[in-house]
This record gives C-alpha cells, sequence and structure tokens, in this order.
C-alpha cells in the first residue's frame, strides 16, 4: 500500500499542468482531483460527471484565474463551492466564481463570506454525492477558528484539511487566538478520517502519516513549554532552550519554532496549567 501511495503522490507531483501564472499553477493529485495553488495558499477541486466542485477562493484574483484554468480541463459548469472556513487568506473572492447552485460553509461561519452566502450550513458529518463522486464534510470542532472544515474526496482517498495541520510544516506562528489544546483535538480528529492522501491548504502533499506527526509534534512542544514553565523558566529562556530538533528539516521551522514556543506557554498560562 505504501509503494501505491508513493507511486500516486510521485505521479501527482510530475502531473503539474503548463497553466502558470505569477505563483500560481493546478497539480493532478489523483484521478479527478486537482489541487490549486497561490504562492504559499492551496485549494483543491473536483471534477466530476456533473459538475466541478470547488473549495478555498483564495482570492478574487486567484479565483478568476483558477475558473478560466478549469474551463480548459472540462466544459462542465461549477455546480459546488465548499469552503474550509471562513478566515480571509483561504475564503475571499468567492464571488468571481461566479453564480453557484450550491454552497457549503460550517453553521459558525459568518451569514456572508467576503459577499458570498452559503446556501447550505452544516453542523455534523456530511456527506455531497456528485457525478459519482462523494465528499465527506467533517466540522472540527473549535481551535483554529470556529468553523473548520475537514474534507475527504472518494473514491481517491484525498483528504482536505486547512491550517490545523500541514505535511511537514510548523503550526502557523505563536496559534494566534486559540487555544491550543482545542487545536490538537482537531488534528486528532482529522486522524480519525479515512484518506490516504493528505493535500494541506499548505504546505507539500503527503500522506495520512503526515497528520499523525503534527499532532505528536503538538503534544511533545506542550509536555516541554509545561515542564520548563513548571521548572520557573521565562518564555525567553524556554526559546532558547527547546530546540524541537527532530523536526528540524520541516518548512518553516527557523521561522516559526520561537513563536510556537511563545504561543504555547501563552495558552498554558491562560487555562492555568501553571501552578
Amino acid at each position: 500500500m505504501f509503494k501505491l501511495i508513493t507511486a500516486v503522490l510521485v505521479t501527482s507531483l510530475l502531473s503539474i499542468s503548463p497553466s502558470f501564472a505569477a505563483d500560481r499553477a493546478i497539480t493532478k493529485v489523483a484521478g479527478d482531483v486537482y489541487r490549486f495553488q497561490n504562492k504559499f495558499h492551496f485549494s483543491i477541486f473536483v471534477v466530476t460527471d456533473k459538475g466541478v466542485v470547488v473549495t478555498d477562493p483564495i482570492n478574487a484574483e486567484a479565483a478568476s484565474w483558477l475558473k478560466s484554468e478549469i474551463s480548459k480541463i472540462t466544459d462542465k459548469p461549477i455546480t459546488h463551492l465548499i469552503y474550509s472556513h471562513s478566515h480571509g487568506d483561504h475564503a475571499s473572492g468567492g464571488a468571481a466564481f461566479g453564480d453557484i447552485p450550491t454552497i457549503i460553509a460550517h453553521k459558525n461561519a459568518p451569514e456572508k463570506i467576503d459577499g458570498v452566502e452559503p446556501t447550505i450550513l452544516i453542523d455534523g458529518v456530511t456527506t455531497v454525492k456528485v457525478g459519482g463522486k462523494t465528499i465527506e464534510l467533517t466540522p472540527l470542532g473549535p481551535g483554529h477558528g470556529a468553523d473548520l472544515i475537514a474534507m475527504v474526496v472518494q473514491p481517491e482517498n484525498v483528504g482536505f484539511v486547512v491550517d490545523a495541520v500541514a505535511s511537514k510544516r510548523l503550526p502557523y506562528r505563536n496559534f494566534p487566538n486559540s487555544n491550543v489544546d482545542d487545536w490538537t483535538d482537531q488534528v486528532r480528529k482529522v486522524e480519525s478520517l479515512d484518506f490516504e492522501i493528505f493535500a494541506g491548504g499548505h504546505g507539500p502533499i503527503g500522506v495520512k502519516a503526515d497528520v499523525t506527526e503534527g499532532r505528536v509534534y503538538l503534544e511533545e512542544l506542550r509536555e516541554q513549554v509545561l515542564q520548563g514553565l513548571k521548572s520557573g523558566k521565562t518564555v525567553e529562556e524556554l526559546e532558547k532552550s527547546i530546540s524541537m530538533g527532530k523536526y528540524k528539516d520541516w518548512a518553516s521551522f527557523s521561522q516559526w519554532r520561537g513563536l510556537n514556543v511563545q504561543g504555547m506557554a501563552r495558552h498554558l498560562t491562560e487555562i492555568g496549567a501553571v501552578k
């Protein structure tokens, strides 16, 4: 199975569309699932027998470009837009896709997401069936935001998860405005889902095991920061002493390791974990 997954990933990486504009690209992930890159942000879209399912527009210019590129792949219309969550760096610009019959978001999302009003709000696990494809939507609860949804596309076995976890990439900066224990629970929920290929909203394409590695990172960071705070060390001292060296090859390690320590220390202090 591992060899099969590896082969799929290698094929995907070699199947990059010739459609490039600035830092934009379309890559075939598996089957009819494609990944759209706009600089450091990614979304996916799925071509079905009945139409195209798009996810995060990222911004208006990116969505307009993507709509044009999709028309070169298929003559089928965009029938569904599914938001992973409502944060502006992923969810802006949806109107550029045009009139879409079905727009799905979490019930905790704003009434309009950058001017686009969802037609369906979900509160629990929801299955969307379109043109021979099944897309399972799983709300991840509080953590990184309060309206985050994980998506699994079958039969391609592709998981699309944004911001809560990425393949071999540190969590974002200092976990801004987040309860990190809740954030870790979000990653655990992603672990419970059934998929093989991991296409995140950031970072490289990976596999399901990368989600587990992301959860272990959070747990190890928590334990080391907690021990350090209980021993009386300052946050500045912890930034210097907690190296998390086994993850040094992960993306954003040099930029965000210290910020991760800061954010975890802030969280542990706020919840009263340090007596």
